[in-house]
């Protein structure tokens, strides 16, 4: 029988990947079996040598690992199995606990594809826990692994603000070729199929930016009081990032409210077609009034019927309902020009 791995990419604690980062140096890999020696060691302290440890949740072992192994404090274990909601930035135990939100490392962006990150902050040790891949913890990963070096780990979570900054901008600017599209097509006058797309591409970005928008309010408040872990280039490093994605979010607001402008023009613009198209069908109906009206009349075939002894009664009532259609005909138009 063939073997089902569950590891989902992790070791048997739940470990994706592990590094040890020291001042001035790219990051070394490291085990989960490495890091009770680590924290143990008084000379990586003093060294300001830290961790940074990423867990699957997907695996059963990590939560385990996670709860009997590093001391963790219970906001940041109670967060591995919330469900995605909102943005939260607080301190326990003098250690900072963050859940933040990005879009699925393997997906084109779409309203649903969005997971979440739990991660626990101190002096020496970054441990982040994930159920899915995110796009932005990947790119973090993938600079790390490219000799990137930090000093601290506030340094790594300002780059992985950065990295969220950055695949937010990318959404935005890939929305805003796909909108300014339309809007090209809504001044052409086609919009067959646009006002589907539009709805869709809005709801995406509203919940992208409901989920990411308290992320960067939550930041500020924290650097109005830093732990006393934190040194001053760590906030400059903090609030630039911030700063970053506060400016992302102000973008994908402001392309929300065009996308709400584009969808009332188009609106307008079906209303305007529905509004005439009815017009047309009223103006055809109250020309066809007469001749059905006649019609139906003489075609009770009862006594009295006008012209029925005449020789040319049929011209004469033709003529008449021409005449008729006619001037209800230049009635109708003159009323619309007017």
């Amino acid at each position: 029988m063939r073997s089902i791995d569950t590891s989902y990419g992790s070791d048997k604690d739940g470990l994706i990947w592990g590094y040890r980062f020291s001042p001035e140096r790219a990051a070394e890999p490291i085990g989960a079996d490495d890091v009770a020696a680590f924290l143990a060691d008084d000379e990586a302290s003093a060294s300001h040598d830290f961790l940074w440890l990423h867990f699957s949740l997907s695996n059963q072992g990590a939560e385990r690992f996670l709860r009997r192994s590093l001391g963790l404090p219970d906001a940041f274990l109670e967060s591995l199995r919330s469900e995605v909601g909102s943005t939260r930035l607080e301190l326990d135990d003098g250690r900072l606990v963050a859940v933040i939100h990005d879009v699925l490392f393997d997906t084109t962006f779409d309203a649903s594809e969005v997971g979440t990150t739990s991660l626990c902050i101190a002096p020496r040790l970054v441990v982040s826990a994930r159920l899915r891949p995110l796009r932005s913890m990947e790119q973090l990963r993938t600079a790390v692994r490219g000799g990137q070096a930090f000093r601290s780990p506030v340094e790594l979570l300002a780059d992985l603000l950065r990295g969220q900054a950055n695949v937010l901008a990318d959404i935005l600017r890939k929305s805003t070729a796909r909108v300014d599209e339309i809007e090209d097509r809504l001044l052409a006058n086609r919009i067959s199929t646009d006002r589907k797309e539009l709805g869709a591409l809005r709801r995406s970005l509203v919940r992208l930016q409901r989920l990411l928008a308290p992320e960067p309010t939550a930041l500020f408040r924290l650097l109005n009081r830093p732990p006393a872990w934190i040194d001053r280039e760590d906030v400059a490093d903090l609030r630039q990032a911030a700063e970053e994605f506060a400016t992302s979010i102000g973008d994908s607001a402001a392309l929300v409210e065009r996308v709400k402008l584009i969808q009332e023009e188009l609106a307008a613009l079906v209303n305007e077609q529905t509004g005439r198209t009815l017009f047309v069908l009223t103006v055809v109906t109250v020309l066809a009034l007469p001749v059905n009206l006649v019609a139906g009349l003489f075609g009770m075939n009862v006594g009295g019927v006008p012209f029925s002894g005449h020789a040319h009664g049929f011209a004469i009532l033709v003529s008449l309902l021409v005449t008729l259609t006619v001037v209800l005909a230049y009635l109708a138009f003159w009323r619309k020009r007017d």
